[in-house]
């Protein structure tokens, strides 16, 4: 780096260096704050391309496109860091859809959940009121709402009194405020299928989060998908990085921290279990067994199809939405994700389905859609759930394998062999189930740091966990740097 003394003269100086393992969305933006502070910043990932889970790539026919792993982003295009960067001067395009989720239901029109609150209200008739008081308070307050969720949760929050009413209904059970709240299935299915979005069982404390969380996000800033793949999402970051001067360097798998060199700080965007691995022994017992008690959750096993035509759902307003919650009503949805939980692959599963080429025709050829889905599935499932996915989408859309041209299966097994983060297939980094939700990965007052000093865990087994906002390397980020400061202020002084 040059600096300049007070005659002007350029003087050249020795930077601070930072490594950083893992190109996903979190250690891509840890990696750009560590730029952003003026450290040489080189991040290293084992496979070709950088992305993690927001990898895509031509899967289905030359001239799609489909997403390997995240397809929909409500708290990317709301996430506060990515928000600072101003990634659509790198090329990052949102689309998007007035209708951000729909959810089919046997025998009856199906539930829209629009961008509009006020809409959604009005097609809920008589559940209307009762919707609108449950999200009215998050979606006003949306910006103040998503900062304090994508951060660690056991803080101080900077304004306690917005989340206060939050924060009281998100303690229940997502199953017990549905039946309390609602009287139709049409609101109990929207509010119980974003609230599935926790992978766990709706009759746990603390799933109503997740149902108003997801609603809200709909309502203030949609639950839009990446024009060209999620894959551009990467690849905005990554040339923010290089324009700060940071350094990528592909097919370049860590097994050692030893292998890194010597560098002031190194951030990780690694599970526990590739954390274990590569501390080669030197952790401390105690903190080494409690990343060995760390709970990966449900998997998903994912289907990607090339259709000849739209989805023919029952109900065609379907068509129109980004999501669908393939499923059934609010009791389905309780039965299936108990059956996960408990270890069993449900024969009706929870389905999430993306109609991403419906949005964006770059995706598909002209008259083709691809359709990227995924079932709710015991972690390390043996793979055999396909047909169950295939057979949830026929009971909703009749015809529906008929229109298929080509079809891709990824079982959780290889899942975990794409992206070692993806334990078991678990694409969350771990269960946010009990006290593990709070105290990711172990209980500790900084969750990023570890005993080895200048050493810090930036992934989604950090909070605020899983999702493509880069908000867990963001705030890992921040505190190497508060750590790195004070000890160079002891080294003065």
């Amino acid at each position: 780096m040059t600096v300049r003394d007070d005659r002007g003269n350029g003087l050249l100086v020795d930077r601070e260096t930072a490594r950083v393992v893992g190109a996903g969305p979190n250690g891509l933006a840890a990696a750009i704050v560590l730029a952003q502070a003026g450290f040489q910043v080189t991040v290293y990932e084992a496979a070709g391309t950088a992305g993690g889970a927001l990898r895509s790539r031509s899967l289905l026919s030359p001239d799609s496109v489909t997403d390997l792993g995240a397809a929909s982003h409500p708290f990317g295009v709301a996430s506060p860091f990515f928000n600072s960067l101003d990634l659509q001067r790198h090329g990052l395009e949102w689309i998007d859809p007035a209708v951000p989720l729909a959810h089919p239901l046997i025998g009856r029109p199906a539930a829209l959940l629009h961008r509009s609150l006020e809409r959604t209200t009005q097609e809920l008739d008589r559940d209307g009121g009762a919707w609108n008081r449950l999200h009215r308070n998050a979606t006003d307050h949306w910006p103040e709402v998503v900062e304090s969720v994508l951060a660690p949760l056991l803080r101080v929050p900077r304004r306690p009194l917005t989340l206060a009413g939050f924060g009281a209904r998100g303690a229940w059970p997502a199953a017990s405020l549905a039946r309390a709240a609602f009287r139709g299935e049409e609101a109990r299915a929207l509010f119980g299928g974003s609230a599935a979005h926790s992978w766990l069982p709706l009759t746990r404390p603390l799933t109503a989060a997740f149902g108003v969380l997801f609603g809200a996000a709909a309502h203030a800033s949609g639950w839009p998908v990446a024009r060209g793949g999620s894959q551009r999402i990467a690849d905005a970051l990554v040339a923010e990085l290089t324009d700060l001067g940071g350094e990528l360097v592909l097919d370049a798998p860590v097994e050692d921290l030893g292998e890194l060199g010597p560098a002031d700080l190194v951030l990780l965007d690694v599970t526990p279990r590739q954390f274990l691995r590569m501390s080669g022994g030197k952790l401390p017992p105690r903190y080494a067994r409690a990343l060995g008690r760390y709970r990966y959750g449900a998997a998903a096993h994912k289907v990607d199809y090339l259709l000849d035509g739209p989805v023919p759902w029952s109900d065609p307003r379907v068509q129109d939405a980004g999501t669908v919650h393939v499923v059934g009503g609010l009791d389905d949805i309780v039965r299936a994700e108990r059956e996960v939980h408990a270890g069993t692959a449900s024969e009706r599963p929870f389905v999430l389905l993306g109609q991403q080429s419906r949005h964006d025709r770059s995706r598909a050829p002209r008259g083709q859609e691809v359709v990227w889905a995924y079932a709710h599935v015991p972690s390390g499932n043996d793979g055999s759930a396909g047909h169950l996915v295939d057979r949830q989408i026929e009971r909703f859309a009749p015809g529906f394998r008929d229109r298929v041209l080509a079809r891709v299966e990824t079982t959780p097994q290889q899942f975990e062999r794409w992206n070692a983060n993806l334990v078991g297939g678990d694409i969350n980094g771990g269960s946010m189930d009990g006290l593990q939700q709070l105290l990711r990965p172990v209980a500790r007052a900084d969750p990023y740091s570890t005993p080895l000093p200048g050493v810090y865990l930036c992934s989604s087994s950090t909070p605020p966990g899983g999702g493509a906002h880069g908000m867990c390397g963001y705030h890992a980020a921040r505190a190497a740097l508060r750590w790195q400061a004070a000890t160079s202020h002891r080294r003065r002084t």
